[in-house]
């Protein structure tokens, strides 16, 4: 395998670590048409929706940019964040409306189905592009690269 070449782990990696930020952009989506059509102050969402885009848009470019190029401290910083953080924000809400209602409660509009989808989607791009950053030839490989 060519050293410069990243191995199949970290190229899994980083389409995974992008579906996961596409995910949380098209999550985002469905849910700023949920609050337009709830009557949301638009001030709020707006503001909600900058730092939202500036979030993602950082991601994108921490992804493309530095862990798709084998940079070491990328790969942290995306498991610090995406990995902990982002996985805590993923399941808070449901489990936390879990303790509040049971299933049979379940609201089955096309909007809650795709949000579910949407959030599944999320959660495993994000939990398996973890475990594939740091696995053994994705170890190797960025040990090769120098830190920038």
């Amino acid at each position: 395998m060519n050293p410069f070449q990243a191995p199949l782990t970290a190229r899994w990696a980083t389409m995974l670590w992008l579906l996961a930020v596409g995910a949380g952009v098209a999550e985002s989506v469905v849910g700023v048409v949920g609050a337009i059509k709830d009557g949301a102050p638009m001030p709020a969402l707006a503001a909600q929706v900058a730092v939202r885009a500036l979030l993602y848009g950082a991601l994108f470019v921490v992804i493309d940019r530095y862990f798709r190029h084998g940079v070491r401290w990328s790969r942290y910083l995306l498991a610090g964040l995406l990995g902990t953080v982002g996985v805590a924000s993923l399941v808070w809400g449901p489990i936390t409306w879990l303790l509040d209602h049971d299933l049979s409660s379940l609201d089955w509009t096309p909007s809650s189905v795709l949000t579910f989808a949407l959030r599944s989607v999320h959660l495993t791009a994000v939990l398996t592009a973890l475990a594939l950053s740091f696995h053994p030839q994705t170890n190797r490989w960025f040990q090769q690269h120098k830190t920038a």
